[in-house]
């Protein structure tokens, strides 16, 4: 992916040197590439419903902010996250003035390192990145690039802005009203349909983040030989299937909450085939 040197967004608040404690809430928080941190936590946490992130508060209840050594990796991370999260802004801003006849207003995204607070819950390395819709803000910890590069196979750049691209496509859908539609519906019925609107949600969003894709090669160029394929592995490797296997366990539809392997690479791909909103209609496909 061809960022260097590019513009950044002026939407980023860093975190990374924080010092200090918050309180957490309990909104519904959207889970991007896949609501996983390091993979030991995923298999207590992810599949197994259990949010570890209590761990990481005092006594009283307040979330403390910690913040570790910021390294060059850091820095270059942070740089690559700001120039993805300002070609997201063109494009949406684009998509929506031609295809819905509205104005875009783009997240902010807060860049952490180690814990820090948010309206839904805490953020740390076991939430993964993640999106609130109560602030309207995308909590990411730069460490998670590692973690997919390194424990879940998702290695190259592209792989990492489709992780930002995805948490952008829940802004996108919080914008357009789906996520309070939504959400409605899944506090009035039952786990394994909530579950299944869950799985349509994140799928929507992978398609979102392949219209992205499609959009900043338009635009900007910037997509190189490859891109895609970091791209379509990461959704691959962060399949609800596939992340269930690799812990030892027998996949398990009904408590699937992001979409299988194939599903979510084949609405990634279908984002950034079509380019258009009417194709990640995924609340509509008789079959996904």
């Amino acid at each position: 992916m061809k960022w260097q040197g590019r513009r950044g967004s002026n939407n980023i608040e860093d975190r990374r040197r924080a010092v200090g404690s918050g309180r957490g809430g309990g909104v519904i928080r959207l889970g991007g590439a896949g609501g996983v941190g390091l993979l030991a936590i995923v298999v207590v946490g992810y599949f197994l419903g259990v949010d570890l992130t209590p761990f990481l508060q005092d006594q009283a209840g307040r979330t403390q902010v910690q913040s570790g050594p910021i390294t060059q990796a850091d820095e270059n991370a942070a740089q690559f996250v700001s120039v993805t999260l300002a070609d997201t802004e063109e494009v949406w801003a684009n998509v929506f003035r031609v295809q819905l006849g509205r104005t875009y207003n783009p997240p902010i995204l807060v860049l952490f390192k180690g814990v820090t607070a948010s309206p839904c819950g805490n953020a740390s390395g076991a939430s993964g990145p993640f999106y609130c819709p109560e602030d309207k803000k995308i909590y990411l910890d730069t460490a998670f690039f590692t973690t997919m590069a390194q424990e879940l196979g998702a290695r190259g750049d592209f792989a990492s802005a489709y992780v930002v691209a995805h948490e952008v496509g829940h802004h996108v859908q919080n914008e357009i009203g789906t996520l309070n539609k939504v959400g409605a519906v899944r506090q009035q019925v039952s786990e394994a349909e909530s579950n299944a609107l869950s799985v349509r949600i994140e799928l929507q969003a992978d398609c979102l983040a392949g219209i992205w894709a499609r959009s900043a090669q338009e635009q900007f160029g910037s997509v190189e030989p490859g891109d895609l394929d970091e791209a379509v592995n990461a959704a691959r490797q962060i399949g609800d299937d596939t992340l269930q296997r690799n812990a030892g366990r027998n996949p398990n539809p009904h408590s699937f909450t992001h979409g299988t392997s194939a599903q979510r690479s084949a609405w990634f791909e279908r984002g950034y085939s079509g380019g258009d909103l009417k194709e990640c209609d995924t609340f509509s496909a008789p079959t996904l």
